[in-house]
């Protein structure tokens, strides 16, 4: 007989689900799960996307704080989860496929759900009290799908040039 496994309740526009207890992303990565899984190539499989994510909300939230669009608390913890994205932690936590409808929404809702969990335990509180740190309303602010997305994509695509180089200064070496 197998346990069941723990999980908290969360909620969104249609209604509520069941979320993994120990999982950092939420309600609506728990439905892109469900509803996209299309090529079975998932977020988690490309780290450096995941940091173009976490370089562009950082960089928003820095932005959000200096405009009191964030509180000065809030932006720091949200920093912070971005750094850990960026040292490449909790990459497991993106089990999403990276082919899905809606142009990146169920990514950058990822992005927003992990990062929020991360932030509300660095303040002190529980995964999903996103009374504290929504992931719509406080990770996401002044922030579009349609701008976070390419910026993240963007971002990626510097960080695998960047790991590009030295294989191509050796290979033209080799070549002089």
């Amino acid at each position: 007989m197998t346990a069941k496994k723990e999980t908290r309740i969360e909620s969104d526009l249609l209604g509520q689900m069941e979320v993994p207890m120990d999982a950092l992303f939420g309600v609506q990565t728990t439905r892109a799960i469900e509803n996209f899984y299309i090529s079975g190539q998932l977020m988690s499989s490309y780290p450096n996307f995941i940091k173009g994510m976490a370089i562009t909300k950082k960089a928003a939230a820095m932005a959000n704080v200096e405009v009191g669009m964030i509180t000065p608390e809030q932006g720091e913890a949200i920093m912070w989860a971005c750094d850990q994205l960026i040292e490449g932690k909790y990459h497991d936590q993106f089990p999403i496929d990276m082919i899905q409808g809606g142009a990146g929404t169920s990514t950058n809702m990822a992005a927003n759900e992990v990062i929020a969990n991360l932030a509300l335990e660095r303040m002190g509180h529980q995964r999903g009290e996103y009374q504290y740190c929504s992931p719509n309303d406080v990770v996401n602010a002044s922030q579009s799908t349609n701008d976070a997305y390419p910026c993240a994509i963007h971002m990626a695509l510097a960080l695998e040039h960047l790991a590009f180089m030295p294989h191509l200064e050796q290979m033209i070496a080799s070549l002089d």
